[in-house]
């Protein structure tokens, strides 16, 4: 109490004095990390100096205000923008009733969504665009309000997480027969929402793919073993440009009687590359356990599926949280490779707009405007996979 009492005398809160105390102790608790602290700041300086400069006296950033939708959502109609809005919505409040569920990490997860609606509102967008994004802030807090305490919509919340990316997708094509969802081709959806769906369809499916093969790896049955073996290997052979070159022409021709979608060949693409560094992944970590415990699942009766779904597994994924969210983080940057095969993601969108004679020079301005988009996405599941870390205990020594 007389360290509180002393604290807010001399004007600083408990709040403000943990930063300072942070500073003290990592950066100049001795007098050679002050030293080391300094000289980092100065080559930092040195380093970023003419680019500060650049970005602030010499940059055009003119091209990005007038061109941030068409980043956002491509050329997907203006007047069905309301359904990208709904699959935000849908999201925010879902992450947010997750966080008052579940909490702890949860509850991080939805901080970290409603932060990133703040954050983009400092983006060149309109009045209405910036009036969507605090409304998606908002209703990830209102989300928070109305899932604390109540356990029994946990159920309810997981069911509404899986069902979500079906009715995402509904809201975005629509029907040709539905009069107020009319279909909107795929070949109009572009920019960061292409980019996002891609990156979204890629983690769902590649990681329980990956799961399966890295079992099949490890099977005592030789066919398994082999089929799995020989996927893995070729496919971590290829670089994943031709495996989208080849989801692009194969698929057609081993399914001729259906006509499947350019985006779809694309997402098919970009799993089956990630499944296969996936599995190895998990292989890993299933490496990584004792033997004495699938002796201890025997003990208790457990069969194979039943040893590997409650026993095994959890310590195995437990074990290489951060390679398989690096092989995440991986995986969405990749898709920005979508752009050589056609199609106009946030990479695609903006290499358009450079090619627009508006816009001629502005290569660098437009370029680092989408490499900031992508670090913002990267650095956040960065984040949250830091504290499901430090939540599990991933890394300490018993």
């Amino acid at each position: 109490m007389v360290e509180m009492n002393q604290a807010q005398k001399m004007g600083f809160s408990l709040k403000s004095a943990r930063p300072l105390k942070w500073l003290k102790d990592n950066l100049f608790n001795t007098w050679y990390n002050a030293l080391l602290t300094f000289l980092a700041l100065g080559l930092l300086y040195v380093a970023f100096k003419g680019t500060l400069e650049w970005a602030l006296t010499e940059a055009d950033w003119r091209a990005i205000p007038a061109n941030v939708e068409l980043l956002m959502v491509g050329t997907y109609p203006r007047e069905e923008i309301w359904r990208v809005w709904a699959s935000v919505y849908t999201l925010a409040f879902l992450s947010g009733v997750s966080g008052g569920l579940w909490g702890g990490t949860a509850l991080r997860f939805s901080f970290t969504m409603g932060g990133l609606g703040l954050i983009l509102t400092v983006l060149p967008f309109g009045i209405a665009t910036r009036g969507w994004l605090l409304g998606a802030t908002a209703l990830v807090a209102v989300g928070v309000l109305l899932g604390r305490g109540r356990r029994k919509w946990r159920a309810w919340i997981i069911a509404g997480w899986v069902l979500s990316f079906p009715w995402i997708m509904i809201l975005l094509r629509g029907f040709d027969w539905v009069r107020f969802l009319p279909r909107v081709l795929t070949t109009q959806w572009g920019g960061l929402t292409l980019t996002l769906v891609l990156a979204a369809v890629g983690i769902a499916v590649s990681f329980p793919l990956g799961v399966l093969l890295a079992l099949g790896r490890r099977s005592s049955l030789p066919a398994l073993r082999g089929v799995s073996t020989l996927y893995i290997e070729v496919v971590r052979g290829a670089p994943l440009v031709t495996i989208l070159f080849m989801a692009q022409v194969m698929v057609p021709i081993f399914l001729p009687d259906f006509r499947i979608d350019k985006i779809l060949r694309a997402m098919i693409g970009l799993t089956l590359f990630s499944a296969a560094y996936m599995a190895e992944n998990v292989r890993g970590g299933l490496q990584g356990v004792p033997r004495g415990q699938y002796e201890a699942a025997q003990a208790l009766g457990l069969g194979y599926p039943l040893a590997m779904l409650l026993i095994i597994l959890p310590q195995a994924l437990r074990s290489v949280i951060p390679s398989i969210v690096g092989q995440f983080i991986s995986l969405f940057k990749d898709t920005s490779l979508v752009a050589i095969i056609g199609l106009l993601d946030l990479l695609g969108i903006a290499r358009s707009i450079i090619a627009n004679p508006n816009w001629l020079g502005r290569q660098a301005e437009v370029y680092l405007f989408a490499a900031i988009i992508y670090f913002i996405f990267s650095f956040s599941m960065s984040y949250i996979s830091r504290k499901i870390e430090i939540k599990l205990g991933v890394g300490k020594r018993s």
